[in-house]
Order: C-alpha cells, then sequence, then structure tokens
C-alpha cells in the first residue's frame, strides 16, 4: 500500500470530499479517486460512504482512519529524527504571513533563509485572516497575539510593542497630540478584520489606562495599507514596531506621544500540533528570534523603542 495513497485516505477524510481534497494536494480530482479505490480494494472494505451530495465516514473507516493517521505521523516523526540525526534540511515551507510583516519585513530574511538551506522550498500565503489549518494550506503561520486555540501548538518569537505614527507631513499640518484627548482632533487609519473596525485605541501611562474612539475617513482589512496611509500622510496609525521599524528608522514616520504606551503584543510561530513541527521549523523559528531582535535593538539604539523592551 503505497504512503501517497494513505495520505489521500487521510485528506479525503479532513475535507470530507475528493474534490477538495484533491485541490488541497495539488492533484486531479481523478488521481485522488483513483487512489481512494486503491486502497479500499486492498483492504476489502469501503472507507467512505457516498452520495451525490455528501460523502463520510463508513463504520470501517471510522475504525481505521485514526489508527492510519496515527501511523503515519510516526513514519513522519521517525523521518525527521534520522533527517535531524544526519544534519538534512529539505522539504517544503509552507507558511501563512501578515500582509505588512510578511511582504516588508519577513521576504529578506526568508530569501537569506533559503539560501542557508538551499535544499528547501517556500510556499507562502499573504493574508491578515485568521489561519485554519484544516481549511488553508499551510503548516504554519507567523502571527501576531497569543495563540487562543488549545489544540495548535506555538512558539513564542517576542514581545511587541505597538507605536503611535504618524509622518513629519502630517504632524506639522495637524501638530503633534500629547495626550489621548488631543487625538479627538486627529484622523485615524484604522484596521479591519471580519467587518470590525477597530477604532477604539486604549493606552496606557502611569498605571491608568486611557480609551479613545477615534475619528476616521480611512479603514483597510489590510495591515500594509494602513501603513502606506500612515507614510502618506493621511493620519495617525498604531502599529506593530516590527511592521513600522524601516519607515521610523529612515525618518518617513516619527513615534508621538510616546509616554502613553499603545497595548503591547506578541509574535508567535504557530502550527497545527507539536508532531507537525520539522527540523526546518525549529531553524525558521531560531532565525525569526534572532532577526527580531536585532531589528528591536535598532529601534533601541535610535531611541525609538525605550530598552526595557528588550528585557
Amino acid at each position: 500500500m503505497l504512503l501517497e495513497d494513505l495520505q489521500v485516505i487521510l485528506k479525503v477524510a479532513e475535507c470530507r470530499s475528493i474534490t477538495a481534497a484533491a485541490a488541497k494536494l495539488d492533484m486531479r480530482s481523478a488521481t485522488a479517486s483513483a487512489a481512494l479505490k486503491r486502497v479500499e480494494s486492498q483492504l476489502g472494505a469501503e472507507l467512505f460512504i457516498r452520495t451525490t451530495r455528501h460523502l463520510r465516514l463508513s463504520s470501517a473507516g471510522e475504525r481505521y482512519i485514526p489508527q492510519c493517521e496515527q501511523a503515519l505521523l510516526m513514519l513522519e516523526q521517525a523521518k525527521q529524527n534520522m533527517k535531524h540525526d544526519l544534519d538534512v534540511i529539505d522539504g517544503e515551507l509552507r507558511i501563512a504571513l501578515s500582509s505588512d510583516l510578511g511582504r516588508n519585513v519577513l521576504s529578506p530574511w526568508l530569501d537569506e533563509f533559503m539560501a542557508n538551506y538551499p535544499a528547501l522550498s517556500l510556499r507562502s500565503s499573504i493574508s491578515d485572516s485568521n489561519i485554519d489549518f484544516y481549511r488553508d494550506s499551510v503548516d504554519m503561520a507567523l502571527r501576531y497575539g497569543s495563540p487562543s486555540d488549545a489544540s495548535v501548538y506555538g512558539f513564542k518569537i517576542c514581545k511587541v510593542p505597538r507605536l503611535l505614527c504618524a509622518s513629519p507631513e502630517y504632524l506639522l499640518k495637524h501638530g503633534s497630540p500629547q495626550q489621548p484627548e488631543d487625538l479627538r482632533e486627529h484622523n485615524g487609519l484604522l484596521y479591519q478584520l471580519h467587518d470590525i473596525i477597530h477604532d477604539v485605541w486604549r493606552f496606557s501611562h502611569q498605571q491608568q489606562e486611557y480609551k479613545i474612539k477615534m475619528p476616521s475617513n480611512r479603514a483597510a482589512n489590510d495591515g500594509d495599507l494602513v501603513r502606506r496611509w500612515c507614510v502618506a500622510g493621511h493620519g495617525l496609525a498604531v502599529k506593530s514596531s516590527l511592521d513600522m521599524a524601516a519607515d521610523l528608522l529612515s525618518g518617513k514616520l516619527v513615534s508621538v506621544m510616546n509616554s502613553y504606551q499603545p497595548t503591547a503584543t506578541e509574535l508567535w510561530l504557530i502550527c497545527p500540533s507539536r508532531q507537525s513541527i520539522t527540523s526546518a521549523m525549529r531553524l525558521l523559528r531560531d532565525s525569526l528570534r534572532e532577526k527580531t531582535q536585532d531589528l528591536l535593538q535598532q529601534l533601541v539604539s535610535e531611541k525609538i523603542l525605550p530598552a526595557n523592551v528588550l528585557a
């Protein structure tokens, strides 16, 4: 029985569709259907009950699929252990990245990583949408915020301060806010996720919390676009210091109202399970930790961030 056929079986069980499974595996539906027929023929039992509209596990499939999945996981782990012992770094990295961080910060870092490990291939997905590992063809995701789903496994990369930023041109025209109440006279560049516009900005100062509902004439579901609007002088934005680092270091943007700190976040590399972690993923994790630390250090050296962010 071919391992490739068993992988098709598991994907069909996951997707509850031969067509959807084939799309996930980058193969024709006929090829996936043939793999299913081969396995069922060798087992002498039907794993799925098919109708014109639906596909579901049969009683035989309900018994077989979990054991098949466990066996393939053990084989994959054994292969990864062998590669680790032999210092072999290969395979495909399928990673989901947020729009701004992915395009403007991670891209050159990933180029360097790939150059160091030429046997690797890369498939990146750029989106600010939430990742569903059972729906999306990715093995890991780099996301802001600690994982809320207990079923996933993650590595914390770093703590990430957020900053309130504007272009020098905007501040020259509209003035620089000194305290949260001043923001009511400014234009906020807002982030939108799942049709929810995040127009309430939160700050802390001397252990006191402030919430301001921002007036705004622009909102986007793409963090990169919000940053571009900010650089173009269309308003103020609260963004990750990693996303804004290049513009802050070049002077295209400046951090304002620095005694009032926006709520910090964290950067995490998440994957569907501990068993899915490969040697390449661990190396990428270590590289990301080093690169983000270096970038935050540059912001500290230029006094854009306080030194305690590195603690």
